[in-house]
């Protein structure tokens, strides 16, 4: 019996033999553990949550954003800050040499030193904004129509947009307005046609947009024009059918300049005498916005009222001394923006109103607003008298304007747009 309890004791491992055994298991244990983790984060779907993170130890490297295979999450690209870039991480999306340009636009050209106002790009508060992707843009739009209505900062925006796009085709003879009509201050409309794309890229110049028009022989003397406020411009026809419209008013809203005009409102076949511009564009904005619902087929055009572009005239006016050829870089205390101006509350009160998705507000005030060094200022276009009042309500290009044509990209990714 001794002699088979010592065998038996003799067999058995060393406490060393045991701890080594021990070891082993427990490091394939954990390897096992890991790899099983490992496994589930790789195959779990972008949109789901990971058992466990290990991002902080190993850092993913993030896809491009382009192209874009999902719609962009909502986001409200209006409030943020201006944020310097460097060499590295350029925001140029074009140039001047750019053959779309409005010559009072080439700020460089016209004789601008410093391009400090080109470093700078517009970061939202808690989203992301992609960076325009011009052949995704252009696919997305193949055979249809974008359509820029407005004032002349609306003039400003559509030519961002052709000098944007136009970056992705490599025969730019390709790109041609349909009329041969030269791209200057042009009373009308100007249409651009992408011909490898069958895309036209429309301007049509209507700085109220509602109708304007001379008075009725049988006025008082003091009226020199009317402005139908319950009626759109007649061009409005032509934007019937396009898969993307802009619309923007406002800068000829204002008070001094209905006053100098001679300018009074109509609605209904009466001319009010004692309607303010105030009411007057109220009353037009309902009007804007139900003619975009009734007149729109919700499944094609997607339609939005941009709202007002600051002017920064600083010690007076534009006719009265007013400058901005001082400032070099944005405003950087907002504190100092001025106040919403009333045409913007009126605007974003009648959209909100209806509740119609077809219809959106393209809010482009705020960060407009601290860009005080981005306007032409004294370097207007060629010819341009000696003594001239300064340019601070157009935009130089490249510029702000481009900013403005991210977002609009970027609320057309959250929409899915893409023509039918």
């Amino acid at each position: 019996m001794d002699q088979l309890r010592t065998q038996t004791i003799n067999q058995l491992p060393s406490g060393a033999a045991l701890i080594k055994r021990e070891l082993c298991y427990t490091i394939c244990f954990i390897f096992i553990l890991i790899s099983s983790i490992i496994a589930l984060n790789l195959g779990s779907s972008s949109r789901s949550l990971p058992l466990f993170r290990f991002d902080h130890f190993f850092p993913r490297k993030l896809p491009p954003p382009f192209p874009h295979t999902h719609p962009l999450q909502a986001c409200d690209y209006s409030y943020g800050k201006w944020v310097r870039v460097d060499k590295k991480n350029p925001v140029l999306l074009y140039d001047e040499d750019c053959p779309f340009l409005d010559p009072g636009f080439r700020c460089h050209r016209n004789g601008r030193k410093d391009i400090e106002f080109q470093k700078w790009r517009w970061q939202p508060h808690g989203c992301y904004l992609p960076r325009f992707n011009a052949s995704d843009f252009l696919e997305r739009s193949r055979n249809g129509r974008i359509v820029f209505a407005g004032d002349s900062m609306g003039r400003n925006q559509w030519e961002s947009l052709l000098c944007i796009l136009a970056q992705a085709v490599s025969n730019k003879s390709t790109i041609f307005e349909v009329n041969g009509s030269p791209i200057t201050k042009h009373k009308g409309f100007l249409s651009m046609k992408f011909q490898d794309y069958n895309l036209t890229v429309e301007y049509y110049r209507t700085p109220f947009l509602a109708v304007l028009g001379r008075r009725p022989i049988t006025t008082p003397s003091q009226v020199k024009l009317i402005v139908k406020v319950d009626q759109l411009h007649w061009r409005s026809k032509q934007w019937k059918g396009a898969n993307v419209i802009v619309l923007n008013t406002g800068h000829w809203w204002n008070k001094e300049k209905i006053a100098k005009m001679g300018c009074y409102f109509q609605e209904g076949g009466t001319i009010n005498m004692t309607m303010d511009v105030m009411e007057g564009f109220r009353r037009f904005i309902k009007t804007l916005v139900s003619w975009t619902t009734k007149n729109l087929n919700p499944e094609i055009s997607h339609v939005f009222i941009r709202n007002h572009s600051p002017i920064h005239y600083m010690n007076g006016t534009w006719d009265d001394g007013g400058v901005c050829d001082a400032a070099t870089e944005p405003e950087q205390d907002y504190k100092k923006l001025r106040p919403e101006s009333w045409n913007n509350q009126y605007s974003a009160y009648a959209i909100k109103e209806i509740n119609n998705s077809q219809v959106r507000l393209l809010n482009i005030t705020y960060l407009t607003g601290f860009r005080k060094d981005g306007h032409p200022s004294k370097y207007r276009e060629p010819g341009t008298p000696v003594g001239s009042p300064q340019d601070c309500s157009h935009w130089c290009l490249p510029g702000i304007p481009d900013t403005w044509n991210e977002i609009l990209y970027a609320q057309l990714l959250s929409m899915e747009f893409r023509t039918k």
